[in-house]
């Protein structure tokens, strides 16, 4: 995708600023749909930017972590990966719960620290890994044992209930994302969420960061969480066939799931890094088309007002970079025609 004719400076930075003298980005700037909004990550700020009620922007700052995105964590393979996504996960949470307040016209005051980290994080994790691994695990010994598949050694029979385990996890993964689409409320977050890749796909080109411009750039993006999560399935088979566990040990096979999953998590993130680094390579492009392919159950074309907000948010967080001048942001005028229907009613409850 060419740039069109626009050159990194229009976005507050020059090149030369962004990129290290490989040519390469210096920082992989990330970020996720939530609520009528967007939250994108930088290494110092993360900013969430939410329509209300009345179509207004609002948009909050959370500094971030020091020790995980720009301490030794950082740049440690592996480790960075398991912790930053900890962190991620809860940061997401309650990015995710301010901007539902927001959107409904609630209180805003919302405590992105302490307890409420740990408690979001935990109950994220827990809904995940019984769905996604010990679930799967269940039904695909289950499944082992029906067809009479021996598992008790290693071998082409562990190998098939592997495969059979992700098969599962990979469908149930679908199955979920597919269902909850169909919500025209998530339908909208899918929206903003191919409004978080857009923009960001056009600031790596060097483009000027405006609506109608970024519009034209790719709803995919390799760094996208929906791509680690289909990494992390086809790790994990590889993962659980060579750390090999008697599926007649039912607990011992379920504890190796659980303790296994920061290594498949640090591995799967290390793995992502790679192909988004090489996405130039072919090898490496037709390696990722799959994780490009998935990108389109959990991504939509977004409307103009929803890459407007996704640009606020990242020029918010350039401004904290020192990539962009604060007085350079400009909040657009309230805008009535975007806000959700279903939210707009829920606010005048």
């Amino acid at each position: 995708m060419s740039s069109n004719g626009h050159s990194a400076s229009t976005n507050g930075a020059a090149a030369n600023d962004r990129v290290d003298a490989k040519g390469e980005m210096k920082f992989s700037y990330g970020g996720q749909a939530v609520i009528e909004g967007v939250m994108m990550r930088g290494a110092h700020t993360a900013a969430i930017a939410v329509r209300n009620p009345e179509g207004q922007i609002v948009v909050h700052e959370q500094p971030l972590n020091k020790t995980l995105y720009r301490g030794r964590i950082a740049k440690m393979p592996f480790v960075r990966g398991v912790v930053g996504l900890w962190d991620a996960l809860g940061l997401g949470t309650r990015a995710l719960m301010w901007a539902a307040d927001v959107a409904i016209g609630e209180d805003e005051d919302i405590n992105f620290n302490g307890p409420i980290g740990i408690a979001t994080v935990a109950f994220s994790l827990l809904i995940g890994v019984g769905m996604f691994f010990l679930l799967p695990t269940a039904a695909a010994t289950g499944i082992a044992n029906l067809l009479g598949i021996n598992t008790a050694e290693i071998g082409g029979g562990a190998v098939i209930t592997n495969l059979i385990e992700g098969l599962i996890q990979l469908g149930i993964l679908i199955a979920y994302i597919s269902l909850i689409g169909r919500i025209p409320d998530v339908k909208r977050l899918f929206g903003y969420h191919g409004a978080e890749h857009k923009t960001i796909n056009a600031y790596e080109a060097g483009a000027e960061l405006t609506p109608e411009i970024v519009a034209n750039y790719p709803i995919e993006h390799p760094r996208c969480g929906t791509a680690f999560l289909l990494t992390v399935v086809f790790v994990s088979m590889v993962v659980f066939s060579v750390v090999h566990v008697d599926r007649s040990q039912f607990l011992l096979l379920i504890l190796s799931r659980v303790i296994l999953i920061p290594v498949i998590a640090g591995i799967s993130y290390e793995f992502l890094r790679w192909t988004a680094r090489n996405i130039s390579n072919p090898v490496v492009a037709l390696i990722v088309k799959p994780n490009l392919a998935l990108q389109h159950l959990t991504t939509r074309q977004p409307d103009l007002h929803m890459i407007e907000v996704a640009i606020v948010s990242f020029k918010h967080v350039l401004a904290s970079e020192g990539l962009l001048k604060r007085e350079d942001i400009v909040l657009p005028p309230p805008r009535p025609e975007a806000v959700s229907p279903t939210l707009a009613m829920e606010a005048k409850k």
